[in-house]
């Protein structure tokens, strides 16, 4: 067992309650991306075992930060946004040099990978002028909610496992961020067990698509997972703070967020 990756579960499942910022990224920047779409790949084939080592830390993790955490991220969101997106806007460009080394970009990159790159960037950038659909949580749950929730989840956990798409953003266009953390805080299974259906074939289906991708066309996957990334700092960008006093805890927390990404990097590339 690699009991490492109940703390990078722990950082990926934080990432993914807050709309914007992607588990997918998180990934990256921990040094699994690649082995975590392999892992999940390979859970469904004859050698499935093999990859219960890797998953079940994880997943502990992931399950730990979205229940202990959810209520600490969502106050810091609730009260400092701005700041709680400077840091994660620091944490996404911190990633960057790590990406692009572990693309070998320098010597890889040609100018049709150059192209993919703008397009990821262009897809997750103009989610930015995507509206959502939130209101408060759905107190009538019926089975019409159930089918909704269910593929809520599918289509979340589908953008979660790529860079820059943010699992939690999605289920806010959808309108139903609230209803499925207000079932996580308050423990509703009903709305835990169809929406958590509804993730893990969302993760298994879309890591089968990344899979086939990374394994052919390996360059020209990550050109796109770079522009992905690079086109997540327009969605989680929150503008320019007016308030003095929110301009320096934002400067603070941008600075945490590269310093955080760099400590990482060096853990999870360097070692």
């Amino acid at each position: 067992m690699e009991w490492k990756n109940i703390y990078r579960g722990m950082l990926m499942g934080a990432s993914d309650v807050i709309p914007g910022v992607s588990g997918g990224t998180i990934a990256v920047l921990l040094g699994i991306y690649d082995q975590l779409i392999a892992a999940v790949n390979g859970f469904l084939s004859k050698n499935w075992k093999k990859q219960l080592g890797f998953l079940i830390p994880l997943g502990i993790g992931i399950v730990l930060a979205v229940f202990l955490l959810s209520h600490v991220i969502e106050w810091l969101f609730g009260h400092y946004p701005g700041p709680t997106q400077f840091f994660f806007l620091g944490l996404i460009i911190g990633v960057l040099p790590y990406l692009s080394r572990k693309a070998d970009a320098k010597n890889t990159f040609e100018i049709k990978h150059v192209l993919l790159l703008v397009v990821g960037a262009v897809i997750v950038g103009s989610m930015v002028f995507l509206q959502t659909n939130e209101g408060t949580a759905i107190e009538n749950v019926t089975m019409s909610t159930y089918i909704l929730l269910f593929f809520s989840g599918f289509i979340a956990s589908s953008a979660m496992i790529l860079p820059g798409i943010s699992g939690s953003f999605m289920l806010l266009i959808i309108g139903v961020y609230t209803t499925v953390f207000s079932g996580i805080s308050n423990f509703q299974l009903d709305i835990i067990i169809v929406t958590g259906a509804g993730i893990v074939i969302g993760l298994v289906v879309m890591s089968k698509i990344i899979h086939f991708f990374l394994k052919n066309y390996y360059t020209g996957t990550f050109a796109v997972i770079i522009g992905m990334v690079i086109g997540s700092i327009f969605v989680v960008f929150p503008g320019w703070p007016t308030d003095p006093s929110h301009v320096l805890f934002s400067i603070v927390a941008f600075a945490l967020g590269l310093a955080a990404a760099y400590m990482l990097g060096k853990v999870e590339y360097e070692t």
